[in-house]
């Protein structure tokens, strides 16, 4: 039995891989690194099936370390130390060869076991590479997270998965040998997610059901797969429509379709944690200042979330969803921050005007710092009509208050503290 598409068409080097092309592009940033000479500890971030395995053992080979692998699932701190404990007795790390630790799915280690890390990657006994599908800021600790650098790898497009059609086609003797005819390509590229695994895989399933020299159609492709692939797929097309069902029903205001899509995704088995996320992120951009306190009971969800996890945890997103969707909405806070980087990318740094500058010094007084600054609790309603933006930007209006329940009276003060900006 010959070994999967995916793995027959695995890159061997960083000119083979698809994709990622500012990591490992010709000038891309881990590439330089690496022609240095430099192989620090890494921690690669990105959805499945966009070579952080590949890119480990590429690292690897290149830099003529031994390579170690475990995966988090079934490995714990026992296997760590046992690593360890070869890289010591070996004593590569003294010859400037430290060998790569590679741990899949990192995000699965306990604190414990990502404690007993630490102390091997901070003397340099191994260079540990990390491989996760979950933000490193939630679920890998502090300490390890300093002791790496993060790189995010990102799904492919449909560039890229053409470009990975086209290689297959051409050069797996199996495919060739098949004869089939692709006369249409965009639901295998729809079924992909962006992954480069999966649309491999999902190819080597539909030319194996097809005759020698069949034609393959996006209504095969869909007939095929659509008999073989979950209902629900946490890293696939599924799960980014259905989560984007489950945060337009909740914008929209419609408890009931909000907690129909939750309850898709918690029978498909999604991660708690990742439903939790998308509530903060929805409390602030679509409610905002409407109402403050959907972020704290959003926040709140998420922290018991990550106390008492499933299937407990289905009331309190229950609750958080029927509030947020019951809740008054505004998205001004989300426009503004929005606009104001908008108008940094445009403009650049501009200088802070001098009246707000520090003055710690008697020079920066005789320059000007600070000179003029009018402190605003020394006036009436601690209000002061003074400049704050750059000259340039005088003005300038970034946060426009919605006229509801939340923000109303907000918008009569700011009209009448600052008509220039707001007298429309």
């Amino acid at each position: 039995m010959h070994a999967p598409l995916a793995e027959r068409l695995r890159p061997i080097n960083f000119d083979d891989i698809i994709g990622q092309k500012k990591l490992i592009g010709k000038e891309g940033n881990l590439r330089l690194l690496l022609k240095q000479g430099l192989v620090p500890s890494l921690i690669f971030w990105g959805p499945p099936g966009v070579g952080k395995t590949t890119l480990a053992q590429i690292i690897a080979k290149q830099s003529g370390r031994k390579f170690f692998t475990l995966s988090a699932i079934n490995s714990g701190v026992r296997d760590v130390r046992e690593v360890i404990g070869q890289a010591q007795n070996q004593g590569l790390f003294a010859q400037g060869k430290a060998p790569i630790l590679f741990i899949d799915e990192i995000h699965r280690f306990s604190k414990s076991q990502q404690d007993s890390l630490l102390g091997a990657v901070e003397k340099g006994i191994i260079v540990l590479i990390g491989a996760t599908t979950e933000n490193p800021s939630f679920e890998v600790i502090p300490a390890l997270r300093s002791r790496c650098q993060i790189y995010t790898l990102e799904s492919l497009n449909a560039e890229d998965l053409q470009e990975l059609l086209n290689r297959a086609l051409s050069k797996d003797s199996w495919l060739i040998d098949r004869e089939v005819k692709l006369t249409e390509k965009e639901a295998l590229m729809r079924y992909s997610g962006g992954d480069a695994r999966k649309f491999l895989n999902n190819l080597e399933l539909v030319v194996g059901q097809v005759d020698k020299g069949g034609e393959i159609t996006n209504q095969l492709v869909e007939k095929i797969l659509q008999n073989t692939n979950t209902q629900y797929d946490k890293n696939g097309e599924q799960h980014y429509d259905i989560i984007s069902a489950f945060i337009k029903s909740i914008r929209g205001s419609d408890p009931n379709a909000g907690l129909y899509w939750l309850a898709r995704m918690i029978k498909g088995g999604e991660d708690p944690k990742f439903i939790a996320r998308r509530l903060l992120i929805l409390a602030s951009e679509d409610i905002g200042l409407a109402n403050p306190n959907a972020l704290l009971l959003a926040n709140a969800c998420f922290e018991t979330i990550e106390k008492i996890g499933w299937p407990e945890g289905r009331i309190t997103l229950g609750q958080c969803v029927v509030y947020l969707a019951n809740s008054a909405k505004s998205n001004s806070a989300y426009l503004g921050i929005n606009k104001a980087m908008a108008e940094v990318d445009k403009t650049g740094d501009l200088a802070v005007p001098l009246s707000l500058r520090n003055a710690p010094s008697q020079l920066m007084k005789e320059l000007g710092y600070g000179q003029d600054y009018q402190y605003s609790h020394n006036y009436q309603d601690n209000f002061s009509n003074q400049e704050f933006l750059p000259a340039a930007l005088s003005g300038s209006v970034f946060y426009e208050p919605a006229e509801n329940i939340g923000e109303k009276k907000t918008s009569e003060v700011l009209k009448q503290r600052w008509p220039k900006y707001y007298s429309k």
